[in-house]
């Protein structure tokens, strides 16, 4: 497989990209070596990896929901055409987007920050893609970070090969935003998703161009990409760095990399850090050894995936609640956890056959363990990619020996805390503060990528208007000043919350 990626870049490096200086438009540079260069043979192509995509692919978008982002690969489309077809197949084909941004890694150049192409637009054999290039100028001009570096965009494939299953699907008024990451900077990964953030939102797709592992055996791809994709689903940056690390040290035989995108990957992770209504969705892998033309002695692995914006289902007014036979199964997962952990014994396995519904239901959780009355630890999370029971279990870990504010919970405190489980319904975005409810409302609020959160039973004991409940968060918790909810994302949810005696 090595051998035949080598032998296809060999091609579109030698290709004839004199045309590149007709204009300012970015013609296809390996239109004939990864996807064909003639409008019908693509066409036909495309249309066999859409057929192949729908009859594999598990994942499908609910009425409701929204396509925020994709993770889609960018290899010789024999390869790697009907993984591509399934994350771009994933979008209703009548969804409409102001712009789509498209974001790979250099495969060529090391450079600082990040190149949007600004000089025109892009064509491919199915016609001309237009670039907004009043978003391509703004970038540039406002950040140090973005620069147009035209060598970066003129023979890089990743996002280029994007382009032909956008355009047959979505139709070719499509709108885009062309972005290249040449560091492989973790920190300024992060500054990239933060300038990138204003535009991060329901009118705009992003589309993440990445290929996972390179050049394992077939065996070895398929273990360390599902490690890989634990890492992303997970929707922590920290967590998929640690993934990646841990992957290299492995070893495995013939492993260059785990996600030859990993910076793109990364700063979609921040992106949607920020936003806990957003959740991850699994669609299809394959790797190269899976296609007939492929080497299975050394192959490259291909996952799509879809961030999705959740259904609202707490706007129907309806009460939030958890049964008293999962409540008490909750709160033993969390002190087992923690026991665990502790007396450094085996983490106790759970039969998932052998749960209720609403415990493999993806909701968000904090634990909370208080001691003599005053508070020990309290970590949650809002956007699950696991079911809630598992959530717990984690949760309760983090809160007992991760929560920066205290040390971590030793042997003799195990038997004085107690334990309390506030399970979070979705969260609702809210236009009006008229419709907070103190004591049934959490809140959650999001500015210039900070946040913070009360939970409903802060406002309990408390003789606190929505306003003051508001300020308190904003400054003690966001560290946004006392006024700096009121041009912030605030959003509503309920937490049904019970603990031990």
């Amino acid at each position: 497989m090595k051998a035949i990626y080598g032998f296809l870049i060999m091609i579109f490096m030698t290709m004839n990209i004199s045309g590149q200086q007709r204009g300012f438009d970015r013609d296809p540079v390996v239109a004939g070596s990864f996807y064909p260069a003639g409008e019908t043979e693509l066409k036909r192509q495309l249309e066999r990896h859409f057929r192949d995509a729908a009859a594999m692919k598990s994942f499908t978008v609910k009425q409701g929901e929204r396509v925020r982002a994709l993770i889609s690969p960018h290899a010789g489309y024999v390869f790697s055409g009907t993984v591509a077809a399934s994350a771009i197949g994933c979008i209703p084909s009548e969804a409409i987007y102001d712009n789509i941004f498209l974001i790979g890694s250099s495969h060529r150049l090391s450079f600082p920050g990040a190149s949007v192409y600004s000089a025109g637009n892009y064509r491919t054999p199915l016609g001309t893609v237009i670039v907004n290039t009043d978003i391509a100028e703004n970038l540039t001009e406002n950040s140090e970070i973005f620069t147009y570096l035209k060598s970066a965009h003129l023979n890089e494939h990743s996002l280029e090969v994007q382009l032909p299953f956008l355009q047959y699907h979505l139709g070719r008024n499509i709108r885009i935003v062309p972005i290249i990451i040449g560091t492989q900077n973790s920190k300024i990964c992060k500054d990239i998703a933060a300038v990138l953030k204003p535009w991060f939102n329901g009118n705009n797709l992003f589309v993440i161009s990445s290929d996972f592992s390179h050049y394992p055996s077939f065996e070895d791809a398929e273990k360390v990409d599902g490690l890989t994709l634990e890492g992303l689903m997970s929707g922590d940056p920290e967590t998929f760095l640690g993934t990646l690390r841990e992957n290299s040290a492995l070893k495995i035989n013939g492993l260059a990399t785990s996600m030859c995108g990993w910076t793109s990957g990364l700063v979609l992770l921040h992106l949607a850090k920020s936003e806990p209504g957003l959740e991850f969705k699994h669609i299809l892998y394959q790797n190269s050894g899976h296609s007939k033309l492929g080497d299975r002695s050394g192959v490259v692995g291909y996952h799509s995936l879809a961030l999705i914006e959740k259904e609202d289902a707490s706007a129907n007014g309806q009460d939030f609640s958890i049964g008293l036979e999962d409540q008490n199964r909750l709160l033993d997962i969390a002190r087992q956890s923690i026991r665990s952990f502790l007396l450094k014994e085996k983490q106790p396995e759970i039969d998932e056959s052998k749960l209720s519904p609403s415990l493999l239901k993806h909701l968000g959780a904090f634990v909370t363990l208080n001691m003599d009355g005053q508070l020990r630890g309290c970590i949650g999370r809002f956007m699950p990619s696991e079911p809630l029971y598992e959530t717990v279990h984690a949760m309760a870990l983090e809160a007992a020996f991760n929560d920066a504010r205290f040390k971590p919970l030793g042997r003799d405190e195990l038997e004085k805390v107690t334990i309390e489980i506030s399970v979070l319904s979705p969260l609702r975005r809210i236009d009006s503060t008229d419709k907070i409810v103190l004591g049934k409302h959490g809140v959650y609020i999001n500015k210039d990528s900070r946040s913070g959160t009360f939970l409903p039973q802060v406002a309990n004991n408390r003789d606190w208007t929505v306003s003051d409940f508001l300020g308190h968060l904003s400054r003690d918790k966001a560290g946004l000043g006392w006024t700096g909810w009121k041009d912030a994302e605030i959003y509503v949810y309920e937490a049904f919350v019970f603990g031990e005696e």
